[in-house]
């Protein structure tokens, strides 16, 4: 896309219509010592080719390169992507949609987000899924703030402090102003979320748990439902990895009403870690205190089918006191590549995935612990584990970084009771070959 700017008589123009004499005066209302004084310090600008020479010189800068294989997980994961993703993906009608405020326009898009709620209300399990919202961690924001709203004269949430510290950040960012409560719940030895600190808790209105959590560990879903109905609260199953879910139980069948996550899993890149997508799902009963867009099928004058935006709850399309959220859009792209990535795999597809997620995974922590490493946490776990080992690892991690292996997170860094400990993270693209090299280095 090229930039055209104003030339200096276009903005003497605009200009002499507000009445001003200069762009300074234009900002005259801001206090002096809030604005910046001097020039940017930007550099000359550069022939197309130079451009493209820096870009080349930055990129060769990197620590970690494309050919690395990355044992890392934490929230964002390195999974195989069909090249059909990509195709279908990158055609213009999806690639420069917009929101599709006129549907007799948009129909097309309208049926893409269509198949991406439906691909996702099974894969979640739940009745309802809406049109996305920004990413995991706004999505397990809104779900809270949506429990508050069902759970009517509630001023508490509860949420694990396994869930991923960036999430839990997040959320504290979102209710902090609004005056709501929000109680930590601790985890145990098995990396599984203890409960028990919610007996004789009053005003609950929603229980935020992550399954697989930031250890890799599957929480125990359905006895949490059990638990959390009772004392009248909701379940929200966060998540930051949906891959599991065609191998383990998904969120409904357990028992949530709200499920909510991260969904770069399927078929979007790590790539320095956006664009993402949040994905949101919950019972019928409760869509109407739903963020978000929802895309709903109907049929026209001449019974046709066609597909329109049936929910949006935002401040500008409904009264603002009495709107669930200011989310002003769905990630559309990124939720489209989800739904081609689902589609092309299929449930057979998508089990076959996880399943070489575990497998692997279990290869590479049980290879570690033979070589001497103690697993941190007893549960069960999904791709993702941690280990404490009896010497340093820093060093055997920088010798595998030298080998084009980048193997695995410190954890002291958001769990200080945890320095030390290393979190592994092992996908399909993960090769058997990798792992041996990886085990043989902590073995030596």
């Amino acid at each position: 896309m090229r930039y055209l700017p104003h030339t200096p008589e276009e903005i003497a123009e605009m200009l002499a219509v507000v009445g001003k004499g200069s762009l300074d005066e234009l900002f005259t209302s801001i206090p002096a010592d809030c604005r910046f004084a001097g020039s940017i310090p930007v550099p000359e600008a550069l022939t197309e080719w130079q451009l493209n020479d820096l870009m080349r010189e930055i990129s060769g800068s990197m620590t970690i390169e494309p050919q690395h294989s990355v044992l890392v997980g934490a929230g964002r994961y390195q999974h195989h992507i069909p090249e059909i993703v990509r195709s279908l993906a990158g055609r213009s009608e999806f690639l420069t949609s917009y929101t599709p405020y006129q549907p007799e326009m948009a129909q097309g898009t309208l049926q893409g987000i269509f198949e991406y709620q439906t691909l996702t209300a099974r894969l979640l399990g739940l009745d309802v899924a809406n049109a996305s919202l920004y990413d995991g961690a706004s999505a397990l924001a809104e779900a809270l703030l949506m429990g508050l709203r069902v759970v009517k004269k509630s001023r508490r949430v509860a949420i694990s402090r396994a869930v991923h510290p960036h999430y839990r950040e997040v959320v504290a960012s979102y209710l902090r102003p609004t005056g709501y409560e929000i109680i930590e719940l601790p985890f145990g030895p098995d990396g599984r979320t203890d409960l028990s600190p919610l007996a004789g808790v009053d005003g609950l209105a929603a229980v935020a748990l992550q399954s697989p959590n930031f250890f890799g560990a599957m929480e125990d879903l359905e006895q949490a439902a059990t638990a959390i109905h009772a004392s009248g609260a909701l379940l929200v199953a966060g998540f930051t990895e949906p891959m599991a879910f065609g191998l383990y139980k998904n969120p409904g069948r357990c028992g949530a009403d709200i499920a909510c996550g991260e969904g770069q899993s399927l078929g979007l890149p790590v790539s320095f870690g956006g664009a993402a997508l949040g994905m949101f799902a919950c019972r019928e009963e409760f869509v109407r205190n739903m963020p978000g867009r929802l895309v709903g099928e109907t049929v026209d004058l001449e019974g046709r089918r066609g597909y329109v935006l049936t929910l949006s709850t935002r401040e500008q399309h409904i009264r603002r006191e009495k709107a669930t959220s200011n989310i002003c859009s769905n990630q559309g792209l990124c939720a489209m590549t989800a739904a081609i990535f689902m589609a092309s795999l299929g449930g057979g597809g998508l089990r076959q995935t996880a399943r070489c997620n575990y497998d692997l995974s279990e290869y590479l922590k049980n290879g570690l612990i033979a070589a001497g490493a103690v697993p941190v946490f007893s549960g069960p776990t999904f791709n993702e584990f941690a280990l404490r080992f009896a010497g340093d690892f820093t060093p055997v991690r920088e010798r595998l970084k030298g080998k084009g292996i980048v193997a695995g997170i410190e954890l002291g860094k958001y769990y200080p009771d945890y320095t030390g400990c290393w979190l592994f993270c092992v996908t399909e693209k993960a090769t058997k070959t990798i792992l041996d090299t990886v085990i043989s280095e902590v073995r030596g």
